[in-house]
């Protein structure tokens, strides 16, 4: 498939997806969202690809939805407000059901929106120059799904001193990993995909059915009664 916002590849058993609109810094707009849940869906049905490796072009990881773009673009404003309202979204491996390793290579900043390919890894890689800012309620928004999904991998207090603090709050990858919501901080940043690159081949080397089903076992224990659980 092509994509105009991201670049998905294949490097031996790891598939990459890379946010691809450096300009925006990575802001998902209409056509980003849309390509997400094909991009998601054709690395997960690729029987060469063991293990899923996101990160972005440029100097931002992810920063969440191009509101300007999207505000000339109401259907599909109208459309991401419903799978909000409904928890419906689609942007993530988790919210598309891929059941395939997930790493997160984030670089630079990752914000807002952003924050739900944090949460919704299996593992994080944080460049060492990379921050974390979640600034929905310095414009009036609620704080929710992003925030409460890092706090599965963080303790509750400094995710809530992100979220109230919001645009004025920038969490460093030090501070990231001190809490558990990163693995590993990457130094110098430029080996960021090199260092998720191996990573990935490590964990590529066991059989994808026991990968798959140590995912499944370990997202099932956090997310309640299985008729809520993703499929």
């Amino acid at each position: 498939m092509s994509y105009e916002t991201l670049v998905v590849e294949r490097r031996a058993q790891v598939g990459w997806l890379i946010f691809d609109r450096p300009e925006r810094a990575n802001a998902m707009d209409a056509t980003m969202l849309a390509e997400l849940e094909r991009a998601w869906r054709e690395l997960d049905d690729d029987p060469a690809v063991s293990v899923i490796v996101n990160t972005g072009n440029g100097r931002a990881f992810q920063t969440g939805l191009d509101v300007g773009q999207l505000a000339s673009d109401r259907d599909a404003l109208r459309e991401q407000s419903r799978r909000t309202r409904d928890a419906e979204l689609r942007l993530t491996a988790w919210h598309n059901g891929v059941w395939k390793p997930v790493i997160a290579a984030v670089n630079g900043v990752c914000a807002g929106g952003g924050l739900h390919f944090v949460a919704d890894a299996d593992v994080v890689l944080l460049a060492s120059d990379a921050t974390l800012v979640d600034p929905h309620v310095s414009i009036g928004q609620v704080s929710a799904y992003e925030t409460i999904g890092l706090a599965r991998k963080s303790p509750m207090e400094s995710i809530s001193r992100l979220a109230l603090v919001g645009r004025h709050e920038r969490m460093t990858a030090a501070r990231a990993h001190q809490l558990g919501i990163c693995s590993q901080v990457v130094d110098p940043p430029s080996a960021l995909r090199d260092e998720a690159q191996a990573l990935a081949e490590t964990i590529a080397r066991t059989p994808l059915d026991d990968l798959v089903r140590t995912k499944r076992a370990l997202w099932g224990a956090l997310e309640g009664p299985p008729d809520q659980r993703p499929r």
